[in-house]
């Protein structure tokens, strides 16, 4: 399977929907799963039969030989694309950095050099007595393992 045809084969349908990839793996045995996210709101299972239908239209099955898998990026998987971070952009994320550290904080910025996270964290004062102290501090992407959202679960 030729990856780069089949990005231009699904490019102007994710353009057409709003969507973005986010990625596009092809296993040693054809089997193909095509991750998307919606820039604005969320994707839905009309924007995955869009893109699911114009690949199949493509890519004959019985000469490729392969099994497609098409859907949302997923709450519960790291940022992969920039877009991710974008839309991301004042909402709650879990930040994991080398070294085994982990905040949760609002994403206030994120470029192609790193994120800039708003977070709380209790510190010793003079007094030794604990307070809770605000940060927002930037965090370089060599530092860090890897950003998805915060998940909260309401009691």
């Amino acid at each position: 399977m030729d990856k780069e045809k089949a990005l231009q084969t699904i490019a102007p349908v994710l353009a057409e929907s709003g969507c973005f990839l986010v990625g596009l793996d092809i296993s040693k045995d054809n089997d193909i799963t095509i991750a998307i996210e919606k820039e604005h709101g969320e994707v839905d299972l009309d924007d995955c039969i869009r893109v699911n239908d114009v690949f199949v239209e493509a890519f004959d099955r019985d000469v490729e030989d392969y099994s497609l898998t098409v859907t949302s990026a997923g709450l519960d998987q790291p940022f992969r694309v920039m877009g991710q971070y974008i839309k991301a952009i004042g909402s709650a994320v879990d930040v994991r950095f080398r070294g085994g550290k982990k905040l949760t904080g609002i994403l206030v910025a994120a470029d192609e050099e790193g994120v800039t996270l708003r977070y709380s964290q209790k510190e010793k004062t003079d007094g030794k007595k604990k307070v809770t102290v605000e940060h927002e501090d930037a965090f370089p992407f060599g530092e860090i393992n890897s950003v998805m959202p915060h998940i909260e679960f309401s009691k």
